[in-house]
């Protein structure tokens, strides 16, 4: 009875954070996309490895999270300006270029270590982002795919915005929809509905489809009245003319 109690404990702690990642998806905006998915993905995945499974894939899945923590702190790890001397017990980096190279060798070795682990497909949703960083657009495209279709379906959802987002930065702007639509369809506790429709507004609104924009816009404030989405929506409404 105590072990179960223990597991509901940890599954109700999991649908607390991914709900709350899901709220603050709400206000991403091109400039900090990434910075927030890198955070609010952080956190469900540590939480996600010590819920069920099998003993040995549980255990595995708690050592990979650990690299994965420390992985993520590299990409989070403050840049100092050229000629600046490193200082030993204060971790710096040069450039965003470095770090995202650094990064990614730790999550390659997580997902070459761990294999057949949720925090393996994190690890790979990672290597699509760093990709992502280093404007290597087809890597960041290969691996957001294998992501979705490794049948995660939280990490699946992400890995699907994260996609949507590098083709609506690289004008592929209906391919980007799509997936969103589906997102909108079927949507997760990692990205919500309403998440992914302001991000099917604001690439509507960028690459000026401005009726298309109002349309997802007025239907979010219909859908969200007095919560913080519907205002958002009501402010984006206001640039709209």
């Amino acid at each position: 009875m105590r072990a179960e109690t223990r597991h509901q404990l940890k599954q109700d702690a999991f649908s607390r954070v991914t709900i709350d990642a899901a709220e603050k998806t709400a206000h991403w905006t091109v400039e900090h996309r990434s910075t927030l998915l890198i955070s609010a993905v952080a956190v469900i995945i540590v939480l996600a490895a010590v819920i069920g499974g099998w003993f040995y894939l549980s255990a595995q899945d708690e050592k990979a999270s650990f690299d994965l923590s420390k992985a993520v702190r590299t990409m989070d790890t403050p840049l100092r300006a050229a000629g600046t001397p490193e200082q030993p017990d204060f971790p710096t980096f040069t450039s965003a270029k470095d770090r995202a190279q650094a990064a990614q060798k730790q999550f390659q070795s997580i997902v070459a270590q761990y294999p057949h682990t949720r925090t393996a497909d994190m690890a790979h949703y990672f290597l699509g982002v760093t990709a992502a960083t280093l404007s290597d657009n087809a890597a960041a495209e290969r691996n957001f795919k294998e992501v979705i279709s490794a049948g995660n379906r939280e990490v699946s959802a992400v890995a699907k915005s994260a996609l949507a987002s590098l083709y609506g930065q690289t004008n592929r702007v209906k391919e980007a929809a799509a997936l969103y639509q589906e997102l909108i369809s079927k949507p997760t506790a990692s990205v919500s509905k309403v998440a992914a429709q302001l991000q099917l507004a604001e690439l509507y609104q960028s690459s000026n489809q401005p009726l298309e924009a109002k349309r997802i816009y007025e239907q979010i404030k219909k859908e969200n009245p007095g919560a913080e989405a519907g205002q958002l929506a009501t402010q984006k409404l206001s640039e709209i003319k």
